[in-house]
């Protein structure tokens, strides 16, 4: 009966895709079916279905699967390259949570959306860089082609693993004029910072960069809570 059911949940979610009324409880079903066991790999049906509506609910899927969406990582690359932001951005999560050493060419497209001209997608890299293991960032940078982005990894990588990293450092690139560089320098003072000294984190929220400023300012509040 369960397979019925994630099959029935599925085909309704592709035939009435543009019916939030449908789709939303539809889908908040098949998210119980899957953590109870149904297989995620079914979910294929709805990342290949063609329709774009539906590959953002599936994408969505895998992002509240957590490891259980490792099974699907082959379909990630061509989810960060999807021309809808929601499904982009629901995909940075999937790497996030269910990413590993083996990995890096999905890491280090993650990477690479850095760059992306969406500031949803920005901040969902932003969040990654902050968020992501240090077997998750090695193995990224290290997938990465030469340039600036692989360059940014790197100092990230080394500033993480110092025992007395260099504030200035983080700083000056948090109040330089590359906006790259600025994201990257806005990760460093995530990792760098904890309850007991937010001093980066209370710099990167000053910064005229919004997108800076209200990711820090959301992490000096989860640091306070």
């Amino acid at each position: 009966m369960q397979t019925q059911a994630g099959d029935d949940l599925i085909e309704r979610i592709r035939t009435h895709s543009a019916d939030d009324d449908v789709v939303g409880p539809a889908a908040n079903d098949l998210l119980g079916e899957l953590y109870a066991g149904y297989p995620v790999e079914n979910l294929g049906r709805l990342l290949h279905s063609g329709d774009d509506a539906v590959v953002g609910t599936g994408s969505w899927l895998l992002s509240e699967l957590g490891e259980r969406a490792a099974p699907m990582l082959d379909e990630v690359p061509a989810l960060l390259a999807h021309p809808l932001r929601r499904v982009r951005y629901f995909a940075i999560e999937v790497v996030l949570l269910s990413a590993d050493a083996r990995h890096g060419p999905v890491i280090a497209q993650v990477m690479n959306l850095s760059r992306d001209f969406d500031s949803a997608v920005r901040w969902k890299v932003l969040e990654f860089l902050a968020e992501a293991t240090d077997e998750q960032l090695a193995a990224g940078a290290a997938a990465l082609e030469p340039g600036q982005v692989k360059e940014l990894a790197e100092w990230l990588i080394r500033l993480d693993g110092e025992e007395e990293p260099d504030p200035r450092d983080v700083v000056a690139r948090l109040e330089g004029l590359d906006p790259l560089a600025r994201l990257f320098a806005a990760a460093a003072a995530a990792h760098l910072s904890d309850e007991d000294d937010t001093n980066l984190l209370r710099h990167a929220a000053t910064a005229d960069d919004e997108e800076i400023s209200s990711f820090a300012r959301q992490r000096l509040e989860e640091l306070a809570e």
